[in-house]
């Protein structure tokens, strides 16, 4: 049985998972209308696992002896400056999501929750993956800058990185 202060800190990761999803929906969403069905692809992919990260955490709470709570979302941002500016908030993002899987760890280390503990670090070693792969992303935009082949090639090749990086995880 999930302590009520457990509970609470996972449905908060639930509503940040989901609401991570509608953001990476979102930002697809702008890419295509903007032309880049490349990083269109990469978004819609990465907002399917968002979705799935949080599917994960409801059915742990419900199989716990919990209850998930299902949150209404914010509207995410629809538009961006540039795909730069898209991958940095995205990035900005996973920072913020590392952070509160941390605090949620520490949490439960305090609760001596150490079932959830053990629970939570899938979603750890999926965080450090997120990150890597987003700066790995701004890397790339960083040394093509405004060059328009370039911008062009790594639309193009955005979806392998996608495709690789699901398939180590498998």
């Amino acid at each position: 049985m999930l302590k009520g202060k457990i509970q609470d800190a996972l449905n908060e990761q639930i509503k940040i998972e989901a609401e991570s999803s509608q953001i990476y929906l979102a930002m697809a969403s702008w890419a295509e209308t903007e032309g880049l069905g490349g990083a269109a692809q990469f978004l819609y992919k990465h907002s399917d696992e968002e979705r799935m990260h949080m599917l994960k955490l409801v059915q742990y709470v419900n199989e716990r002896g919990g209850k998930a709570l299902i949150p209404q979302l914010s509207q995410p941002n629809e538009s961006y400056k540039s795909l730069t500016n898209l991958f940095q908030t995205l990035l900005n993002h996973e920072v913020m999501v590392s952070g509160e899987i941390n605090n949620l760890v520490d949490i439960c280390l305090s609760e001596k929750d150490y079932t959830t503990h053990n629970f939570l670090q899938w979603y750890v070693a999926e965080q450090i993956e997120e990150e890597a792969l987003a700066r790995t992303i701004m890397d790339k935009l960083s040394m093509i800058g405004e060059d328009k082949g370039g911008l062009y090639l790594f639309d193009r090749d955005i979806e392998s990185i996608s495709i690789t990086v699901n398939s180590e995880k498998q």
